[in-house]
This record gives structure tokens, C-alpha cells and sequence, in this order.
């Protein structure tokens, strides 16, 4: 039987590289996930990360109703044992893995509903963009689960006592409180938000290719280390930067603007 989602890789070649957009299509269910669409969705993400001029990643549902709309409920609801649920909610969290493995930004672009497996796959992105007519929720515990695997991550974006609103109430939240609780980096109307998502686009690809993948490997650096270790780790991370020679032509380039 034919599979009823699609996974759509547009590589976009720019002067400074490639933009990747990878299009999850299941839009006549939500754009829901079922372990066959995140097996898919790993193997285009795996591609990816081979590319050596790749920049960055935009990463969207299909049509303007989701962008994931949760785990699929048919598969959840067949789930009889520990290894059952084991192995699908680790597969959702190998795919979140690999979009924060990622060595380029990932930009979840969101129209719609982003709940449960959806949030989560939008919290494991670099940063988020979103259209005003967007909902967002984790509501595991309305249908007897936990949320688990990358809700872990909603503490460090939107604080304990919202995180903990969310999961334990399981209700929803709009476009206007997902932003004022920093849940998202930046709403626009749904017609603007291919514009919103192409300013930062180009803002990532017009900086410097190896020091934009040595800030998103340092930044995951950060989460894992204690304060004084991050600060070192930076450090490094500097020393190593200057032995590329980026810097040079960009700051070369730099002063001489600013004598012109």
C-alpha cells in the first residue's frame, strides 16, 4: 500500500551556498507522524548533514492547516507494551536529535497547529517562525501519556511554570501568548511568513559558513556544560575559528568598507 505522507527535500543553490527546505506532506491528516514518516524525515535530515555547502534548513508541514499536528493516534492507540512505546517515542526522538545535530541552523517555519510530537520537533529547531494563526500544545496527558523525549527542552525556552501549565493542563495556546512567552522568535501574518523566514535565511547564509557551524556546535556545548566549562569551551572555540582564516577576509573586507 502506497504511503499516504511525502517527504519533499528543495535545494535552493545561493551564492553563499545551499538552503535546504524540507516539506512534510500529510496534510490530509494534520501532517501527523507515524513511525514510517519519521523514518523518512531522518533519512532526508541524515542526507543533509553530508552536505559540505549546505547553510541552512527550513523545515515546514505541508498546506496551512499544520505543521505537525501530533503523533498519529491510530498508531499510539495500538500500542500494547513498554517496547512498544519504547520504540516509537525514541524514533521521535532520534529525529529531534538529528535536527539539533544538525551542523547548520534549522528554522521550523510553522502555519497552524504544532501540538505533542509537532512541539516538540519545533523545539528541537534552532529557532522558530510562525504564522498568527498558529496553535500550539502538548496534549499527552488528555490522552493518557506523558509528554516525554524533547518537551524536556521547553523549560529552557518558556521557564518552569509555563512548561509545567502546558504539560499538566494539556491545553493549547495561540500564535500572541507562544510569542510573549518565548516560545517563538517572531510571529507575522500567514501571508508574511515566507518573508519572515527568508530574512532570516538570508541573514544566516550572508554570515560566515564555518563560524555559523561552530556557533551551533558550541551552542550545544552550552546546554550540556556547567558555566565556568561553557566559558572554556568558547574559548577554544575561538582559538580553533582563527585557524580557518575566515575571519580574515570578512574583517579585511570589513575595515575596508568603513575606509571607502
Amino acid at each position: 500500500m502506497a504511503t499516504a505522507h511525502k517527504v519533499e527535500v528543495v535545494r535552493e543553490q545561493r551564492p553563499g551556498g545551499l538552503v535546504a527546505h524540507v516539506v512534510f506532506d500529510n496534510a490530509r491528516r494534520l501532517n501527523v507522524v507515524n513511525p514510517e514518516a519519521i523514518a523518512d524525515l531522518l533519512a532526508a535530515f541524515d542526507a543533509l548533514a553530508s552536505e559540505p555547502d549546505l547553510r541552512v534548513v527550513v523545515f515546514s508541514g505541508a498546506g496551512e492547516r499544520a505543521f505537525i499536528g501530533g503523533a498519529d493516534i491510530n498508531h499510539m492507540a495500538g500500542m500494547r507494551s513498554s517496547e512498544d512505546g519504547r520504540a516509537f517515542i525514541t524514533l521521535v526522538h532520534r529525529l529531534c536529535h538529528a535536527m539539533r545535530e544538525c551542523p547548520v541552523p534549522v528554522i521550523a517555519r510553522i502555519d497552524g497547529f504544532a501540538l505533542g510530537a509537532g512541539l516538540e520537533v519545533a523545539a528541537a529547531c534552532d529557532m522558530r517562525i510562525a504564522s498568527d494563526r498558529s496553535v500550539f500544545g502538548m496534549p499527552e496527558v488528555k490522552v493518557g501519556v506523558p509528554s516525554v523525549v524533547e518537551a524536556a527542552l521547553l523549560p529552557r525556552l518558556i521557564g518552569w511554570g509555563r512548561t509545567s501549565w502546558m504539560l499538566l493542563t494539556g491545553e493549547n495556546i495561540d500564535a500572541a501568548r507562544a510569542e510573549r512567552w518565548g516560545l517563538v522568535e517572531e510571529i507575522v501574518p500567514a501571508a508574511l511568513l515566507d518573508e519572515a523566514v527568508g530574512r532570516a535565511v538570508h541573514s544566516i547564509v550572508e554570515a560566515a559558513p564555518q563560524s555559523v557551524r561552530a556557533q551551533k556546535r558550541l551552542m550545544r556545548r552550552w546546554e550540556r556544560l556547567p558555566l565556568d566549562e561553557a566559558v572554556q569551551a568558547g574559548i577554544d572555540a575561538f582559538a580553533q575559528s582563527v585557524t580557518t582564516g575566515e575571519h580574515v577576509e570578512r574583517m579585511t573586507a570589513f575595515v575596508n568598507r568603513k575606509r571607502s
